[in-house]
């Protein structure tokens, strides 16, 4: 059985990286003239119910971006974000009132390049006591967990293909009940998955 306590995941993120990007599966449609944004994103997991569960948001069907699609509470980073860190409790806090005092920083995985021409930083976080989320109405539709055994386990993971802009593009997918977890979630999941293995 996997242990799930601050230890066993901060030794977790002292192991090697390779950093993850939209195109991994796709390297023809990448363009090397990119200017990348940073952003940063909170990967929590609490610590409060029966297991360890991960706290992902469905966002806004209206946003202009990525309507309806599950994420990680985050975003780009603010002119008054001293680092990744900050700018990611920041945004879970305006996201869905997730106190930053509540969140045990572990450390970082590793950098996700996306599509969109973002840089993420994904912190890992434990969240030690439980919470009542609030989803900002104008971002989040609903926040929800699911279990890190699931998350951890790469059996879950699969590659799935779409056309896009005329083109077939890959990606990965972690499915979860009635929760379609895809793109650059689910990369950042399993690049996790894969650091967290015996």
């Amino acid at each position: 059985m996997m242990r799930f306590d601050r230890d066993h995941f901060t030794a977790a993120l002292r192991r090697p990286w390779v950093a993850s990007s939209d195109f991994d599966l796709n390297p023809d449609a990448r363009q090397s003239d990119r200017v990348l944004k940073p952003a940063a994103v909170l990967v929590a997991v609490s610590l409060a119910g029966p297991q360890p569960a991960l706290i992902l948001t469905k966002r806004a069907s209206h946003l202009k971006h990525h309507p309806g699609q599950i994420a990680f509470p985050g975003g780009k980073f603010d002119a008054e974000d001293a680092s990744a860190s900050a700018a990611a409790l920041r945004e879970a806090w305006e996201e869905i009132a997730l106190p930053p005092n509540a969140v045990d920083i572990c450390g970082e995985l590793a950098p996700h390049e996306t599509v969109t021409a973002y840089q993420i930083t994904p912190i890992f976080g434990l969240v030690r006591d439980a919470f009542d989320p609030k989803p900002a109405p104008d971002e989040v539709a609903e926040v929800f967990t699911v279990p890190m055994h699931h998350v951890l386990d790469l059996d879950q993971y699969r590659i799935e293909s779409r056309f896009w802009g005329g083109q077939k593009r890959s990606f990965f997918v972690l499915p979860y009940g009635p929760y379609y977890i895809w793109g650059a979630t689910a990369r950042i999941l399993r690049g996790l998955a894969q650091r967290m293995q015996p």
